[in-house]
């Protein structure tokens, strides 16, 4: 049998709304859609590429605590609500990425859950 581990953030949304930003299960880090808010201040930058760093971070310590990393990452959705800001997203991504060069999927999309969210990452690791 194989244990799971579950893994939070300190956002009032996991709490509020049933989740973990990552579970830990069968040497996998399932990591949830994470936007950029700080979670300890519950503050976001404006613009979406200073969103998509915060993301990468939030997104790099929760895979520390699942004793992964950043080059342990196998898959990524990124979503964003501005085509147009789609090209800055992803360019930080691609320095984030870019010796790792996981599977990647960009979805633009219609809104996230607050008007303020403009980019939204999730991402699966295979711990080695």
């Amino acid at each position: 049998m194989s244990t799971r581990r579950l893994i939070g953030s300190g956002s009032p949304f996991e709490a509020a709304y049933g989740y973990s930003r990552a579970v830990v299960q069968d040497g996998f880090v399932f990591v949830a859609g994470t936007t950029g808010y700080d979670y300890a201040t519950m503050t976001m930058p404006e613009a979406a590429a200073d969103q998509a760093e915060a993301c990468w971070r939030t997104i790099a310590g929760v895979l520390a605590e699942a004793g992964a990393g950043l080059a342990d990452i196998v898959r990524v959705t990124t979503y964003v609500t501005d085509r147009a800001e789609a090209e800055a997203v992803l360019g930080i991504g691609g320095q984030v990425l870019a010796e790792i060069r996981p599977a990647a999927t960009l979805v633009i999309v219609a809104g996230l859950l607050r008007p303020e969210m403009k980019v939204e990452i999730e991402v699966t690791a295979r711990r080695r």
